[in-house]
């Protein structure tokens, strides 16, 4: 479940505290985000559990989508250790997204 942020403290401390972190910036008004929305909580949900999820309104939080350099939706930021790794915008495969995340989630959440 992704929990909307829209405070930059609180989004910064959970970006530097969260192993991984996932943030998805969108609006209401776009209807592409919210089809991929639950796609992207499914899949993280399934097979990357520990990735903490947040969910940006860009309309409402225009602060956090400019001091990520955000400036179309839907785009997601994927962030292991405090450092951003993957950044996708617009068009976004689900199966690209997976192989993205694959990787750096298991070098980072590794038993």
């Amino acid at each position: 479940m992704m929990v909307e942020i829209n405070d930059l403290a609180l989004l910064r401390e959970r970006i530097e505290t969260e192993k991984g972190v996932l943030l998805y910036f969108s609006n209401d008004a776009c209807s592409v985000c919210k089809v991929l929305k639950p796609k992207v909580s499914g899949l993280l949900k399934e097979w990357f559990p520990r990735v903490r999820t947040h969910y940006v309104d860009t309309e409402r939080s225009p602060l956090l989508a400019g001091q990520h350099s955000v400036f179309t939706i839907p785009t997601i930021l994927i962030f292991f250790e405090g450092k951003e790794y993957i950044r996708l915008s617009r068009n976004i495969s689900m199966h690209q997204l997976e192989a993205s995340i694959a990787r750096p989630y298991s070098l980072v959440f590794e038993e």
